[in-house]
């Protein structure tokens, strides 16, 4: 269970993502309350772990709460209860958000927000009745509206975040009638949920089993090698055992009482090298427990098992040799994250469940002995995790050249994130960027002369791309800072001309490219790119939006043409020490 010390290590994660956004606006936050900080963060914050949303100018795009807006943008429009809006056009998913952020912890739940009770946003949606709404609100409002009413399937969910344990118990007629109409799943978000969110640098997990002979085979990589790993066949009861927070559980091994193993938890730090972050609501989490209820003795066939990694493992024969006993020092989760929490979470749903369905279901578990080889680490996690649905970005997150980005750009003041919620290596850094790995492999592609692929074709940068953007001869690493600094230096001279030309990445993406290879300042360049847009007429006769034009090959070749003179698209990047600065 979540408790104060989960509040407040929240609270300055919120701050620290605030505090990443003023310095990306330039903005003067001194006469703001620590807790108003903190309130305002936890939006950027939640939003980041919750969305596919990782730059934090992005993610208060999609914020339309009333306070929020107010103080960073002088937007003063009533948020109408709900607080963030996303449309995911690749799930067919429109999120809302309600938040409640409370300044002092207090045990127990609450209620669902009254702000949602009376909202208008709710009623606008179901009505289609817009006129009340204004700003984001209304925007978002406009595009939920058009989703719902196309031939395509949208799904919608609300999400009730609050910084401490919420439950849903109550609901207006408006929620009623979208869950009947929209089918909408209202999804609660408390502090024991937002609480995982969190990745801290993890005290050595250690933990002893025993298994029979029979359920344990060793191997090697060759003959004389005294470096064992194991592949065991575990009750998931023991698997609770030896991934809980209580140590004591973890190291006694001849348990026989299994009453104390109800009331334990995750210690989390075991999956602080697992690839994959916190999934809400999967429907991978729902057959699991489904699994588990209807067959618990055939969950072994069902599951694909763990994969877990220690600096060392100790077997000593017990029993007169008819069992083993191992010692793991270091235990690390590096696929199979997602069982792991879904394990523990149907545990403490009900404690008879470990009794009659946790204790008679078994699992695969593969062990190995890395020794502190983080490459090896990292090459175990990608492998083993390539065949499941994780994102390409996840799966690259652990390779030693994106540790060494991490590393080289944490001197320079940059946040490199290679996974979803990173806010530096050094809590005590003030930092003036934050930057994805996909994000940062979509300047590469720019700068490297594709920028019209940069967005629609993003999903290839860490897959076909992903040798010849960051491990050719091509890629400096000591030119990363400078690539970074010029992709922010363009979006802030972007954001000066909003409300007087439409904004998008897949612009910046093209100054950036047009800044390596034209000696003109960003604000020529951004001239120069909106006049090329409206002069370009398509081959095909067919009138194409902006954003059609920019990801076209054909309109690439125009920009070459007609900006660099070049007719063979063949190009020669300058050094991006030479791009131009504000």
């Amino acid at each position: 269970m979540a408790g104060i010390n989960d509040y407040k290590i929240i609270g300055k994660k919120s701050s620290k993502y605030f505090e990443l956004l003023a310095t990306e606006l330039d903005f003067d936050f001194s006469n703001l309350e620590d807790k108003q900080i903190e309130r305002l963060g936890f939006y950027l914050f939640i939003l980041e772990h919750l969305s596919n949303i990782n730059d934090v100018l992005d993610i208060a795009d999609i914020v339309t709460d009333t306070e929020f807006n107010s103080i960073l943008f002088n937007q003063k429009s009533d948020d109408c209860g709900i607080d963030a809006i996303i449309l995911d056009e690749e799930e067919h998913h429109i999120q809302l958000f309600n938040f409640k952020y409370r300044t002092k912890f207090n045990i127990g739940k609450q209620s669902l927000n009254e702000t949602i009770l009376s909202s208008k946003f709710i009623n606008a949606i179901t009505t289609e009745d817009l006129s009340q709404l204004y700003g984001k609100t209304k925007k978002g409002a406009k595009e939920i509206v058009e989703k719902l009413n196309s031939n395509e399937e949208w799904k919608i969910s609300l999400f009730v975040v609050s910084n401490e344990d919420i439950e849903i118990n109550s609901k207006d007629h408006h929620l009623e009638q979208m869950e009947k109409v929209y089918g909408l799943e209202v999804i609660p978000i408390g502090l024991e949920q937002i609480s995982q969110f969190v990745s801290l640098r993890p005290n050595p997990v250690n933990a002893e089993l025993i298994v029979d002979n029979d359920a344990i085979m060793s191997f090697s990589e060759s003959s004389i090698s005294s470096s064992k790993s194991y592949i065991i066949r575990l009750p998931l009861s023991e698997i609770i055992r030896i991934t809980c927070s209580d140590n004591n559980l973890r190291m006694n091994y001849g348990i026989e009482n299994l009453e104390p193993l109800t009331k334990v938890g995750i210690d989390y730090s075991v999956l602080f090298d697992n690839v994959r972050g916190l999934v809400v609501k999967s429907k991978y989490n729902k057959n699991i427990s489904f699994s588990l209820k209807n067959d618990p003795t055939k969950f072994f066939m069902y599951n694909n098992g763990l994969t877990l990694t220690a600096n060392d493992i100790k077997a000593e024969p017990v029993n007169a040799n008819k069992k083993i006993r191992l010692t793991i020092d270091s235990l690390q989760v590096l696929n199979g994250g997602q069982s792991l929490r879904t394990i523990h979470q149907f545990n403490s749903e009900d404690p008879k469940h470990l009794e009659d369905y946790l204790s008679r279901s078994e699992v695969l578990v593969r062990i190995f002995k890395t020794s502190k080889d983080s490459d090896l680490n990292n090459k175990i996690a990608e492998y083993t995790n390539s065949q499941n649905s994780i994102s390409n970005v996840d799966l690259k997150s652990l390779r030693s050249e994106q540790l060494q980005i991490e590393q080289y750009l944490n001197d320079y003041n940059i946040i490199y994130s290679r996974k979803t919620g990173d806010t530096g290596l050094d809590n005590s850094k003030k930092y003036i960027h934050k930057i994805s790995m996909e994000r940062f492999g979509q300047i590469l592609m720019s700068l490297q002369g594709m920028p019209e692929r940069a967005t629609n074709q993003k999903k290839f940068i860490f897959e076909k791309y992903y040798d010849e953007l960051f491990l050719s001869d091509k890629f400096k690493l000591e030119l990363c800072p400078k690539m970074i600094s010029n992709y922010f230096l363009i979006k802030k001279e972007y954001e000066k001309l909003k409300g007087t030309i439409t904004i998008s990445e897949q612009k910046v993406f093209y100054i950036l490219y047009l800044s390596s290879v034209i000696k003109k300042s960003i604000i020529e360049l951004i001239k120069l790119l909106e006049d090329t847009i409206e002069s370009y007429e398509p081959t095909s006769g067919k009138v194409l939006s902006e954003a059609r034009k920019l990801i076209q090959l054909n309109f690439k070749i125009y920009v070459d043409e007609k900006l660099l003179n070049i007719t063979d698209n063949s190009i020669e990047i300058l050094s991006v020490t030479e791009t131009v600065s504000k």
